[in-house]
């Protein structure tokens, strides 16, 4: 078992090391990150896009770029990014995780390089593309977090990252519903560790990187996960190092 770092919860590795067996399953126990999944690879795709132009019509964007997931589960964001075209480098806190991501990986044809590895102890240099979904929210210690993740970030590189808004509605959304009726697994989040956007955007900031986008991610009921304005359940923030 990889040892407590300065960000890791060995409770939570371990809370999510249990669902690996079940991560790739779109009715287990990840069914909400199935959900979310499309939401946000359109989000990464339009940051993509932006940052290095050229490409948009193109299926691999991210040809000849490194791009590190961080907190990477059983890969759901990882083989994307993968197809899009990134070396691609997944990190988690629980084996369990990484034995189930390089197992299905391996069956898609897909060469990532999935390690139980905290992101403090990443030696391979910076990568272009760095991103770490639902995962701040479970870390010990977030500002600790946010540096290890800017430090692991190329000059002109981007960081995405999504997290749930510490909100009433988010309370009621992710814990009340969420996690009895909802499908997220009962103990998953702790609302109190939720980040605003604004203490997610001074974190970075002190890591020396600058926000230079955000989104809200709503549900609708007819549509489903949508991009909005609202941030009030849950956001991504785009980040890159200060010109």
């Amino acid at each position: 078992m990889t040892q407590p770092t300065a960000t890791i919860d060995p409770k939570e590795a371990a809370h999510f090391g249990e669902m690996a067996a079940d991560w790739w399953n779109p009715a287990g126990s990840s069914a909400m990150l199935h959900k979310l999944n499309p939401v946000r690879l359109a989000y990464i795709r339009a940051a993509i896009d932006r940052h290095w132009p050229g490409r948009e019509q193109q299926f691999r964007p991210l040809e000849g770029k490194r791009a590190l997931d961080v907190g990477c589960g059983a890969g759901l964001l990882a083989e994307p990014l993968a197809r899009l075209g990134a070396h691609v480098t997944g990190l988690d806190a629980a084996p369990e995780n990484i034995a189930a991501a390089q197992d299905h990986a391996q069956r898609q044809g897909l060469a990532i390089d999935y390690r139980a590895t905290p992101v403090e102890q990443l030696s391979e240099g910076t990568f272009d593309l760095v991103t770490s979904m639902e995962v701040i929210e479970h870390v010990a210690d977030p500002a600790a977090f946010v540096a290890a993740l800017a430090a692991t970030l190329a000059p002109d590189g981007l960081l995405i990252l999504s997290t749930p808004n510490r909100t009433p509605l988010s309370r009621l959304a992710m814990i009340t519903i969420g996690e009895s009726i909802g499908g997220i697994p009962k103990g998953t989040h702790d609302w109190g560790k939720f980040l605003t956007p604004d203490e997610l955007t001074a974190l970075l900031e002190a890591a020396g990187l600058e926000v230079i986008d955000s989104s809200g991610l709503s549900f609708d009921p007819a549509r489903g996960f949508t991009l909005s304005e609202n941030k009030a359940i849950n956001y991504l923030l785009t980040a890159r190092h200060r010109a």
